[in-house]
């Protein structure tokens, strides 16, 4: 394990109490060490000190903006202000996050462009569905009610 993933884990675990998977800490590492690089002649990082406290510093932006919510694996369906977050799919056509969540299957033409789409329902509605249609069964079958 090297400096970048070290810094890593202990900001995780300090600002937010949590331990980060392996596969986020190496890609996160290769993000901070890529800065790391790209920095290294526009501050004046001549000393291992210095490089290890600026990563240190990166690193707790990454994971305070990683509390926030702003991390791959988040993406909820209202912002903020509780209204819809939409998202443009083309210049003219805007569409609520919950329905691209819900997109399963996607054809396309030769030139690339969508042909058919399948969108199905979320999970908790179809055992919702589910659990209704066994609760209509059983009161046909015993009271003889629709």
């Amino acid at each position: 394990m090297d400096i970048t993933e070290k810094i890593l884990k202990e900001v995780f675990h300090r600002l937010l109490n949590i331990e980060p998977k392996e596969d986020v800490i190496k890609k996160l590492r290769s993000i901070i060490d890529g800065m790391m690089d790209r920095f290294q002649e526009t501050f004046e990082l001549n000393s291992i000190q210095k490089q290890n406290t600026f990563r240190a510093i990166i690193c707790s932006m990454f994971v305070h903006g990683w509390g926030m919510g702003m991390h791959p694996y988040n993406s909820p369906d209202q912002n903020i202000d509780d209204r819809n977050v939409e998202v443009r799919v083309s210049k003219d056509i805007l569409i609520p996050l919950e329905h691209i969540k819900s997109l399963r299957y996607i054809k396309k033409d030769k030139k690339g462009r969508v042909k058919k789409a399948l969108f199905e329902p979320d999970q908790n509605e179809r055992v919702r569905n589910q659990i209704n249609g066994l609760l209509e069964k059983i009161s046909r079958e015993k009271w003889g009610k629709e």
